[in-house]
């Protein structure tokens, strides 16, 4: 997988893109367990991808919401038993 970035919130800490080979958009938040520093990817339709473009409170929330662990059948990679938590 190739996780291209097309927006990054340095502030709120996430960032929206495309998923390369297969053409799908994601939400992404940083998350560090006890090896290492990683990126969570949250899969996204076209129509919330534009949504979240378009407004980044709303963007943010949706973070908030992964890093909640709300989302996590939309993970582009189930995490391991390690599953880091967000930074």
């Amino acid at each position: 997988m190739k996780f291209e970035k097309a927006f990054v919130s340095r502030l709120d800490r996430y960032s929206l893109g495309v998923e390369t080979e297969s053409g799908l958009y994601y939400l992404a938040i940083p998350v560090s367990n006890q090896m290492i520093d990683y990126m969570e990817y949250y899969k996204l339709s076209d129509e919330e991808y534009e949504a979240l473009r378009g407004d980044l409170d709303q963007a943010r929330d949706f973070a908030d919401s992964c890093r909640r662990h709300e989302h996590d059948e939309r993970l582009f990679m189930q995490p391991g038993t390690d599953r880091g938590v967000p930074r």
